[in-house]
């Protein structure tokens, strides 16, 4: 059974309440990385960057972050080299948090470099983590079984999320 746990209006209410969470927390920057972790998270990242865009006058860089999600200690790859978000206010994006996994590699491969701030984003923050990693900011908190599968639609014209 399907049941729609955020639908199309409400996603976007969410994404605009996370890009004031990230602004008030970056109100003094001219700039800041917004890191999407490729597909979802990257999705998620432009309309976060789009958010921003209307309520600031920080200039979001958008970065493209590829992780092979199966082997995560594979090396990761960025759409932007290292000394272009070096010493800036960084926030990386996924989707799901749902082991932490993702997210915990993410974080790990920019702390090769040194960062004015490092925050996390997800949409939908589920609570079965087996690494210690936390969402700073997020969507919305899903208390689910382990059998269950969340599925984040953010193309086309009705955004949902789906608990499986």
């Amino acid at each position: 059974m399907n049941n729609v746990i955020l639908n199309h209006s409400e996603i976007n209410h969410k994404i605009r309440r996370i890009a004031f969470q990230i602004y008030e927390s970056n109100v003094n920057e001219s700039e800041i990385i917004i890191a999407g972790i490729d597909s979802n998270g990257y999705i998620l990242a432009k309309k976060l960057k789009s958010a921003l865009q209307k309520i600031s006058d920080i200039n979001p860089i958008l970065c493209k972050v590829i992780i092979d999600k199966k082997n995560p200690w594979k090396p990761i790859k960025t759409s932007i080299k290292a000394e272009e978000y070096k010493n800036k206010s960084l926030v990386l994006v996924d989707d799901v948090l749902n082991s932490g996994t993702t997210l915990i590699y993410g974080v790990k491969h920019f702390l090769d470099v040194p960062l004015k701030q490092f925050k996390t984003a997800v949409l939908v923050n589920r609570n079965h983590k087996k690494y210690p990693v936390k969402a700073d900011f997020k969507g919305i908190s899903l208390s689910t079984s382990l059998h269950e599968h969340v599925e984040v639609i953010l193309e086309g014209k009705a955004y949902e999320v789906i608990l499986e």
